[in-house]
């Protein structure tokens, strides 16, 4: 029955041990490789190569069914346990809903019996009013062991009733949708003391793993300057009583850094769950305390912490509350936002934690898949360390050796000067040995200036984006390499010297809410014994903040100078930007809206989408800060030089601000001349236009031709959708959103990625047997394949269709290529 009609084929365990070696090599042989096989394997010889056909199309079969149901069964875990947690957030919104209910009816009652008092009364209420909120409500308490354990109890009570209860009314952040692979359920507070966020979510670790995660509160929460511990306890029922002391930076110049005192209680509940609860030492005696420190303001933790129970399947459910009350009486007035917003308090602190915890589950059960790459702790490192450079810089704190230098009588710049600076490594190494040795100390300017009518993601994606509209190739140069200059030879504007920049993809978060990646500036002019010598710098640089779609987030772009054998252990000195929303309660942002796709930013009277939906009030705090070595005897004249680019880009940074802004004034303004290059707009008609008349069908079915639409539809095609030009070395010069992820780059570095970089030699050869044709009838198919993206990653696809781009004048304008059913190998 071996070969009975030719239909089916029992094959020997040899035979299919060779088969399942040669699949390995090769899982979709073609013909010609099929017949070699039979050659070069005796033991197959008894087959054809139809049935070797056949056998390979089965076994890649049975791996794409036992892939999807192992991830059918993976999704099956995640729903169930974010039903349950559902289900609990339900009964939780129900109680909630019972209760205000219930003061609903109270508050009408006692307000219907409510008469009208005389004057003398009134006066004596107020007076008792006033002796009341004299009295204390909370006594010392008494720091003894066995008074520590007494306030951890009642810190879990209150704890557990905000994280399960209705302690706290929790409001639903917008934007945030529950589901199994989104970051969790996000609530903010409403009319509480102070303000709060409340998260749920999945995470693949175990409870012990993620209460160690969470207690390390600086490994992953960028603001957290410290947190020392000062006396540990263990409790009889098997938990454990810390004392700590934590500081935390503040984001601004214009604001003191805030510290707290804080007891912790970590405990194991009947159920399993374990429990890490927090709050303020404020009310104790007859036990340490922590005195007031210099520069700081002692803030307050009420009850907070995490709970975190063991999921079926592996994992863990998890429930965050970050709750404390900032004291914003401490800062000026236009500042208060930014200490009463419960959105900021959520983006900054409890997503920060969901997102640490996915982001280290990932990489232990997919190290191969991760965006982080092969060494995701060395560059999770590598971003905390440029933020926490920057946060140390925005600061001057005088423990690390900053101090002021006086002002030249414009207070609009702060400049300080550290003398010590083998400080701000750390432990990684002495600065001396990182550094020329003529750059004994680090000068930082910085300032703070309100913004208004720019979200901060549009206005970061513009600096990141187009670096020769702010900075000056001069001082970036002189940054870069610290060399030794005189006075008279120090770094100036020079106009038209900036080489253009380079972005080098190098890793991303999970959520995509923060990169990483490496800047090159091209033909740099640096002046050394009075000669120009052209040469490339490079930077290391983080960016958070982009997307448009996270409510009361801040946008950080953040970079340092690195050289070209970059290593993990090399002090940096970081430099950038920060802005950071001051109404929360506004969205300014459009969902969707991109920088110009055609390397220009034309804006225009029809560009309405940065406008406020609450009567056109964005308001936002950006800080500055530029960090530079220098030699010592050179401080006064690097000051002045520092002073004057800080306030340079101030200039540009309003300039560009005041054409983002969907004012009469900006409407009109043009921060590039408009290029020959087209609009996205027209260029993503041409594309729909071309496609049709090729071959026969709509790109996009529901989109109308003149809709402002039709490129955003593009741009969130799910096929990845790529142009090339038809120069003799074709380059890309377009590309969607999944084009963008495919060949992991962006829209400024794609346009160095030549065509027959992405294919591998067969793909290169099926395409130059392709072209002639598709050149002549306009369009081509190309057969499933793999090819490679910008970091070298082999990508597969099923299908890959080419065609002709026509413009207006029916010339050709591009080549375009729209990849189907695509994934990373």
């Amino acid at each position: 029955m071996g070969l009975d009609n030719g239909k089916y084929v029992r094959y020997t365990p040899e035979q299919v041990e060779a088969l399942e070696r040669l699949y390995h090599d090769c899982p979709k042989p073609s013909s010609l490789r099929r017949q070699q096989l039979i050659r070069e394997c005796p033991i197959l010889s008894n087959i054809e190569p139809k049935q070797i056909k056949v056998w390979f199309q089965n076994r890649r079969c049975r791996e794409k069914q036992r892939k999807e149901a192992s991830r059918l069964q993976a999704v099956n875990r995640k729903l169930s346990a974010m039903n349950k947690l559902l289900m609990e957030e339900n009964d939780r919104l129900q109680k909630q809903v019972s209760h205000l209910v219930y003061e609903n009816s109270y508050f009408r009652q006692q307000t219907q019996n409510t008469t009208l008092a005389s004057t003398d009364n009134s006066c004596e209420s107020v007076v008792t009013s006033g002796q009341h909120h004299l009295t204390p409500q909370n006594p010392p308490r008494d720091a003894s062991p066995a008074g520590l354990l007494s306030i951890a109890e009642e810190t879990l009570t209150e704890f557990l009733s905000k994280a399960t209860g209705t302690a706290v009314e929790w409001v639903q952040m917008p934007g945030m949708k529950p589901g199994p692979d989104s970051i969790g359920i996000i609530a903010i507070s409403h009319g509480c003391t102070g303000v709060a966020s409340r998260a749920c979510g999945l995470v693949g670790l175990e409870p012990t793993r993620v209460a160690e995660i969470l207690k390390d509160r600086p490994s992953w929460y960028r603001d957290c300057r410290a947190v020392d511990v000062l006396n540990v306890l263990s409790t009889g029922n098997g938990g454990t009583i810390e004392l700590l002391y934590m500081q935390l930076y503040a984001p601004t110049t214009l604001a003191p850094a805030r510290d707290f005192w804080l007891l912790r209680y970590t405990s194991v509940m009947e159920d399993g769950s374990l429990v890490v609860c927090e709050r303020s030492l404020n009310n104790t005696q007859n036990g340490p305390s922590m005195p007031p420190v210099q520069n700081f303001v002692r803030a307050e933790m009420l009850p907070s912490g995490y709970l975190v129970r063991p999921c079926e399947g592996g994992g863990s459910i998890i429930h965050i509350v970050d709750h404390i009350d900032l004291e914003p009486w401490s800062v000026p007035e236009v500042l208060r936002p930014l200490y009463e917003s419960s959105m900021l308090l959520s983006q900054r602190t409890t997503l920060a934690a969901l997102r640490q915890l996915r982001q280290i589950s990932l990489e232990i059960t997919q190290p191969n898949v991760t965006g982080w790459g092969r060494r995701p702790a060395a560059l999770r490192a590598l971003g905390q360390r440029l933020s926490r450079g920057f946060n140390e810089a925005v600061n001057g704190f005088a423990d690390e050796g900053w101090s002021m230098i006086e002002s030249d009588g414009i207070d609009d710049v702060t400049v300080h000067v550290n003398t010590s600076p083998g400080k701000l490594m750390g432990t990684i190494q002495t600065y001396a040995n990182g550094f020329p040795s003529m750059s004994n100390a680090v000068l930082c300017a910085k300032a703070s200036m309100l913004l208004k009518n720019v979200p901060p993601a549009i206005l970061l994606r513009f600096l990141r984006e187009h670096r020769s509209e702010w900075a000056d190739s001069g001082v970036d140069a002189y940054a870069a390499a610290a060399v030794k200059a005189g006075p008279s030879s120090l770094p100036v504007s020079r106009g038209g010297c900036f080489g253009g920049q380079v972005i080098l993809p190098l890793s991303q978060t999970i959520e995509n809410e923060e990169f990483m990646e490496v800047i090159r500036l091209e033909n740099m002019a640096q002046y050394r014994d009075d000669v120009i010598m052209p040469s490339d710098i490079f930077l290391l640089q983080v960016c958070n903040g982009v997307d448009e779609n996270a409510m009361g987030t801040c946008a950080e772009l953040i970079f340092a100078p690195i050289d070209a054998s970059f290593s993990d252990d090399a002090p940096l000195l970081p430099s950038g930007f920060r802005i950071i929303p001051l109404d929360s309660k506004s969205d300014a942002s459009s969902p969707n809206r991109t920088l110009d796709l055609a390397s220009t930013l034309e804006v225009g009277p029809n560009n309405k989408q940065c406008g406020d939906r609450n009567n056109g009030s964005v308001k936002s705090v950006m800080t500055i800060a530029f960090q530079f070595a220098f030699e010592i005897h050179l401080q006064e004249s690097v000051a002045v030089m520092a002073r004057q680019y800080v306030r340079s880009i101030i200039s540009s940074v309003q300039r560009v601000a005041l054409a983002l802004s969907p004012s009469p004034i900006g409407s009109h303004v043009s921060l590039r001349p408009q290029h020959s290059a087209p609009e996205g707009q027209t260029l993503a008609r041409w594309i729909c236009q071309s496609y049709r008349f090729f071959l026969g069908v709509d790109l996009l079915k529901t989109v109308a031709e003149e809709s402002d639409s039709l490129l955003k539809t593009l741009w969130q095609h799910s096929d990845a959708v790529l142009c090339c030009s038809l120069k003799e070395l074709p380059v890309f010069t377009f590309a969607n959103q999944a084009g963008l992820d495919m060949l992991e780059t962006t829209l400024i570095a794609l346009q160095d990625i030549t065509l027959e970089k992405i294919f591998n030699d067969n793909g290169r050869k099926t395409l130059f047997a392709e072209l002639p044709q598709i050149m002549q009838q306009g369009f081509g198919y190309l057969e499933g394949g793999v090819c490679m993206s910008s970091m070298g990653r082999p990508i597969s696809y099923e299908r890959a269709v080419a065609w002709k781009v026509m413009n207006e004048d029916e010339d050709v304008h591009c080549l375009c290529f729209m990849f189907s059913n695509w994934s990373f190998v």
